[in-house]
């Protein structure tokens, strides 16, 4: 089966937000099988979406839409559809009961545009929005397949996973069982990574590998198919363990890991507290840490140390070394952490100080980043960056190689 998805809103054309749908939808159709060979976005406009759907009618077995199922003038897709398919749009009643109880709970007065969104394409299966109101639909003709999606992710990745992915499985007639493994790496580029693994690459077939790049981070999928879930737990396994052997000191986490869950999983369970003073993130750092439920089990405050006199006169960092060193130092990273961990009385310190861009700071060039780590009486150490990217990327990458750098430092620590 080939399939095309085609996401529908001028919103994207217009580079307010990114298609992140996509490549959501294009990694569930890989794990069952299904080749993706095209994307495609188009504006509000029926005209131009009804030759979207038209060409990709020419060269694909399953179009997937996404947008455009809302109650205003420009959600079109299922009106233009409908039109093209000669497919009357019906009201379906379970969908208009969840929108009116919506407006219940939240005591707001429904509009009676509200009711559009209960409309769906005659005949097709719907498809149960439990996170929104707009249902999506199932539609097959002789030719063809259609899904339609609505367009916010919180709606649409929940909805495809649980709705659409069964019903495509059962299209397929796929009774093999299929399962996916994501692995997590920061410290090492994609292309590195790619090349530490291209044999690996090369000769996939069961399971196969996807590499995938973001954020500074890469991650490896891997996706096995048997016919039992024990024996594809198997095959990734095996596969795990070589890749594993390659670039273990890169991995930190699996699938829904992140660098800040898995730190705080390595807190919480050896009962750390953590602190930290922070220069050129200015509480970054800690706002990462704290987007992670349970971190306050871990995480008991901190400080934004922005000027050398802060640094002096509130954290305690001796001018002596910010005159000797440079505030952009190893020994002034060190000194912060070793100094926010007495004033909070926590087991770990962190010092993060540098020169974010475009502009150098305390003699240093833009990019250069000094990260100083304390863990309870052990000699603090710090880490050096040469960050070459925008202020705000350079800010956010520090973040992440200190948590990095973090984990890697407990680990070495038996934790």
């Amino acid at each position: 089966m080939k399939a095309e998805i085609i996401a529908v809103g001028s919103e994207l054309l217009l580079g307010q937000i990114s298609n992140t749908n996509a490549r959501f939808i294009s990694s569930q159709l890989a794990e069952l099988g299904i080749d993706v060979y095209y994307h495609t976005v188009v504006g509000d406009n029926p005209n131009r979406l009804v030759d979207s759907i038209k060409i990709a009618e020419n060269r694909a077995d399953l179009i997937i839409f996404s947008g455009g199922l809302g109650p205003t003038k420009d959600d079109l897709t299922k009106e233009t559809i409908s039109k093209h398919l000669n497919k009357n749009l019906v009201l379906d009643h379970h969908a208009l009961i969840y929108i009116e109880d919506f407006f219940k709970r939240m005591n707001r007065k429904m509009t009676e545009n509200n009711k559009k969104q209960a409309l769906v394409l005659e005949g097709c299966t719907v498809l149960e929005n439990k996170h929104g109101m707009a249902p999506g639909m199932f539609l097959s003709t002789k030719t063809h397949s259609y899904i339609l999606l609505p367009g916010p992710p919180k709606e649409m990745e929940p909805m495809f996973q649980f709705e659409a992915k069964p019903i495509l499985s059962k299209l397929l007639h796929n009774e093999s069982i299929i399962k996916s493994h994501v692995i997590r790496f920061y410290g090492i580029g994609e292309a590195e990574l790619e090349t530490e693994v291209q044999d690996l690459l090369h000769n996939q077939t069961n399971p196969t590998l996807a590499p995938l790049a973001s954020d500074g981070e890469v991650t490896l999928r891997l996706t096995a198919k048997s016919d039992t879930e024990e024996e594809a737990w198997k095959l990734i396994d095996a596969m795990q363990t070589e890749i594993f052997n390659r670039l273990g000191k890169f991995v930190y986490g699996y699938n829904n890991d992140s660098l800040a869950s898995k730190l705080r999983d390595i807190l919480v369970e050896n009962n750390l507290t953590i602190s930290a003073a922070e220069s050129m993130t200015a509480g970054l750092f800690q706002s990462e840490l704290a987007a992670v439920s349970g971190m306050g089990q871990a995480l008991v405050g901190g400080m934004i140390t922005y000027t050398e006199d802060i640094k002096i006169k509130q954290l305690g960092v001796k001018e002596t070394t910010i005159k000797e060193f440079s505030v952009v130092s190893s020994p002034c990273a060190e000194e912060m952490a070793v100094r926010v961990k007495e004033k909070f009385g926590t087991n770990i310190g962190v010092g993060i100080t540098g020169a974010a861009g475009p502009d150098g700071h305390g003699g240093q060039p833009a990019g250069t980043v000094w990260i100083g780590i304390a863990i309870d009486d052990s000699a603090p150490v710090s880490y050096k960056l040469n960050l070459s990217g925008m202020r705000n990327t350079n800010r956010l990458r520090a973040v992440k190689f200190t948590i990095h750098y973090l984990i890697r430092l407990l680990h070495d620590q038996g934790l």
